[in-house]
């Protein structure tokens, strides 16, 4: 056995050497607490290991406080457990939580300090609750006077003189979860405290007018512990001079205040919350670290229709943000978050150019604009994809937000102040310095590996064929269960938010696996989902829907083999035609001036590595089945010309690894300006090419045998080069291949999933050597250990999943760029992959048995 082999054949053990571990340790769990207990142990009781998590800071600077969600769902749990966090020298605060404030406990949430070392944490289920001190870092409040009572008011609004609002004469205030003010309740009627919901942590408090102004309001703190309870007690002015625990800090007037919302009505000018039929105010959570409100706007008429509104806001102890998350029942153009624009504030705007669509910017004031006239600073932070426009008015600085959603429209932002007495922030500089950290913080998130027993069960077990094909028929069945057939044209894409498109991966990719899946199982349901979904953007007379072949988009090609595969099940002249408007757009698709194809149109001069993925296995298959001759031979040279041409313009010599994009014009602001290229080797960018190269020889006549050539060389060059950067502990390969090291860089499943699929065809056909069947495996299993969730009602998860990377549009191609993109999980773009390879490997198994 050769060194090489004996290091990949320990990296196939890694899942039973995991498994083993973790099932150890939970049995070591059980076997501890069978002892009797002592005296100082009282509170002790029977535990399990449910899961171990390792968390590291993706980021330069300390990140104190970082809150991790942990769900039941992950973690393998069927229903709300009493759970313990811990790590090697302390147990953590946690705190059970409604996360989608729908009612119902869904999950474990813990705070943690991430500095420069990992953090592992033991998560332990007991038989019940243990009891642990815990200090209360967050708090939502509500109260109302009871015991008095109502009668005109003598002080109403001037807008309201007349209309019959009352104020509220005696009583005491009576803490509730719930309040629904009568249509007579107006601002200054003395009996809501502090005139609405509160909500605090242990460096800010919020509260939120409950009436017709529906401005959001701040007490500056000035100590830890909670103090909402405690303010207003004797009425509104008090809480206007400074005290022990702080102030209220904010002239609000006629605007939102520190980040309220409203709408841009159809005069183009802002318009609030302010006519509505009823509002009803909840304390959702109040916990220890985490605490939630929910404020329903029943009947709001605005200039373009009368709708109900729902706003959740929640904090978590040691953060001065406030999340506030919208949804609507109506379809809206827009909502808009802002701060109140006092005189002589300088604004700030974070930068809107250089990030993704999923990154997070901002704007704020800053001034001695706190009532005590010290320095204060508002913020509103949002994704770039969300925001419309930003703009001012006479009263707020704002941010216009784009609703999503398919029934219910969504948006979402945070808010956040910083009073210069309680956080020491003195000047401008260090104001910007702590939003642009905040801005990280909320892009680019903890890098978290979850290894759960539910999960090390099923992993360690033996891997063999059939195993290997229980895994593709096991995520296959969770995605039906969950959204595959979604996608269909009058769907929802429910990673992307929007209507389906016809693309590439939730119409090409994913169905194309499930079909696979089908004819290995011949099981008809997997089969059918290309009907289902990819022929379901088809009409009767072959016309594509979503589709515009202007765009010359080439993503947009790999649903052709899904329609190739429906003409040749079916007969259906409209799936041929469907494929023959595809193959039109090759024909006439932008090419550089060597003939490599363009991204797309407007990525001018452009090609991306994984272009080869989305249009070559579908030429070459076209080709293979409908044309003929001379014809078919230049479409196979095309084909195998788009591969040398990659290979010209993206291999980097040194390392064998391939960039992600070349421009050729070298005016793009992630080129090179000496060579055209970009500056990283993206793992899944490498992965289509892999996968690309395999699966266009299918195609490939034997008797092409120049060509086939061609492709085997580079087969064979990428299985050596690909191999140089697997990670030698876990069989895996990380989201930037060649900094395994570098701060924020984690081990990413697509790639890993589509380079062992690579590297299993690629033996299963006899194209490399038998040596890298150890590689082949090594990969498989890695992505069982460390990117596969078992759940506990029998689905599976595929996790750390780059969501997407592309180039342009601000997405400057740096390594910072692919560290800031969104990590997901069960996203096509990684289930199709996944599919496919186990059912290489069970292939691959299946012939060495």
């Amino acid at each position: 056995m050769t060194l090489k082999t004996s290091l990949l054949s320990k990296r196939i053990m890694m899942g039973t050497a995991l498994g083993s571990s973790l099932l150890l340790a939970a049995c070591q769990e059980q076997a501890d607490l069978k002892t009797p207990l002592q005296a100082s142990e009282t509170n002790s009781l029977s535990s399990a290991l449910v899961a171990k998590v390792d968390i590291v800071n993706p980021s330069s600077f300390k990140r104190p406080d970082e809150p991790i969600y942990l769900s039941y769902y992950d973690l393998g749990l069927s229903q709300t457990a009493a759970l313990t966090v811990k790590t090697a020298q302390q147990v953590l605060p946690s705190q059970a939580v409604d996360i989608n404030s729908d009612g119902k406990l869904d999950g474990v949430y813990f705070i943690v300090d991430l500095n420069d070392t990992p953090i592992e944490v033991t998560i332990t289920q007991q038989s019940k609750p243990v009891i642990t001190a815990q200090t209360k870092r967050v708090q939502a409040d509500l109260a109302h006077k009871q015991g008095g009572q109502w009668q005109p008011h003598s002080r109403p609004p001037k807008h309201q003189v007349g209309t019959g609002k009352k104020e509220y004469v005696g009583g005491e205030f009576k803490n509730v979860d719930e309040l629904t003010p009568p249509d007579y309740y107006t601002d200054h009627s003395n009996w809501i405290r502090y005139e609405g919901p509160g909500i605090e942590s242990d460096k800010v408090g919020y509260r939120f007018y409950l009436d017709w102004r529906n401005g959001f309001d701040i007490f500056g703190k000035l100590t830890a512990a909670p103090v909402l309870h405690t303010v207003g007690l004797d009425g509104y002015d008090s809480y206007h001079d400074k005290q022990d625990w702080g102030m209220d800090i904010l002239k609000v007037g006629k605007s939102l205040g520190a980040g309220g919302f409203g709408l841009l009505g159809s005069n183009d000018e802002l318009e609030h919350v302010a006519d509505v039929t009823q509002r009803t105010a909840r304390i959702i959570e109040n916990g220890d670290l985490r605490a939630s409100i929910q404020i329903e706007y029943q009947g709001w008429q605005n200039s373009y229709q009368q709708q109900d509104l729902t706003a959740n806001i929640s904090m978590h102890g040691g953060s001065r943000l406030a999340h506030v998350e919208l949804s609507t029942d109506k379809d809206l153009s827009n909502l808009v978050a802002g701060v109140v624009k006092h005189p002589e504030t300088e604004f700030i705007q974070g930068d809107l150019d250089a990030m993704s669509n999923y990154g997070y910017s901002y704007i704020a004031s800053w001034g001695n604009q706190s009532l005590d006239k010290s320095a204060l600073g508002m913020a509103v932070f949002f994704k770039k994809g969300d925001v419309i426009d930003v703009r001012q008015d006479k009263n707020n600085y704002l941010a216009v937000l784009k609703p999503k959603g398919q029934s219910i429209q969504h948006a979402d932002y945070y808010f956040a102040s910083v009073w210069q007495p309680e956080s020491g922030i003195n000047d401008k500089e260090s104001f910007i310095e702590y939003l642009d950290q905040q801005a990280e913080r909320l892009t680019i998130k903890p890098r978290i590996t979850l290894h759960t027993t539910v999960t090390a069960k099923k992993t360690m077990q033996p891997l063999n064929d059939k195993l290997a094909l229980e895994w593709a028929r096991a995520l296959a069945d969770s995605e039906l269960k969950r959204k595959t057939l979604g996608y269909h044209a009058n769907g929802w894409d429910a990673n992307r938010k929007r209507s389906p498109k016809f693309e590439y991966d939730i119409i090409g990719l994913q169905p194309y696996a499930y079909y696979q899946l089908g004819l290995a199982t011949n099981e008809q349901a997997y089969k059918d989902v290309i009907a289902q979904v990819t022929g379901s953007f088809i009409d009767q007379q072959g016309k594509i829907s979503a589709y515009k072949q202007s765009n010359f988009n080439i993503d947009n090609i790999p649903p052709g083999r899904n329609l190739i595969q429906l003409y040749q099940d079916t007969q259906q002249q409209q799936y041929l035609l469907a494929a023959k408007a595809l193959r039109a757009q090759l024909q006439l698709q932008p090419r550089t001036s060597q003939g490599a194809f363009w991204h797309k149109n407007k990525y001018q001069h452009q090609v991306w590595l994984d272009g080869v993925y989305m249009g070559m296995p579908f030429l070459a298959q076209y080709a293979s089945l409908f044309e003929t001759g001379h014809q078919q031979q230049e479409t196979f040279a095309e084909v195998v010309n788009e591969f040398k041409l990659t290979r010209e313009a993206l291999r980097d010599p040194k390392t064998g690894l391939y960039y992600h994009g070349w421009d050729e014009s070298k005016q793009q602001t992630w080129a090179n300006k000496q060579t055209g290229v970009s500056a990283e080797f993206w793992g899944r960018g490498m992965g289509w090419l892999a996968m690309a190269v395999v699966d266009v020889l299918d195609y490939i006549p034997a008797k092409n045998t120049e060509q086939r050539y061609t492709l085997l060389a580079m087969v064979k060059e990428l299985a050596t080069d690909i191999a140089k950067v697997q990670d030698t502990d876990t069989g895996t390969w990380w989201q930037v291949l060649d900094k395994p090291t570098s701060l924020g860089n984690y081990q990413e499943s697509t790639a890993t999933a589509m380079f062992a699929y690579f590297y299993a065809k690629a033996l299963n056909n006899g194209y490399i050597d038998a040596d890298y069947q150890d590689t082949a495996l090594a990969a498989y299993q890695g992505l069982l250990n460390q990117f596969t969730l078992v759940h506990s009602d029998g689905t599976v998860s595929m996790t750390n999943q780059c969501y997407v990377a592309g180039l342009g549009f601000g997405r400057d191609g740096s390594y910072h760029y692919y560290m800031s993109e969104p990590v997901s999980k069960n996203d096509p773009k990684g289930n199709g992959p996944f599919i496919l390879a186990s059912l290489e490997v069970a292939k691959l198994l299946a012939g060495n048995n």
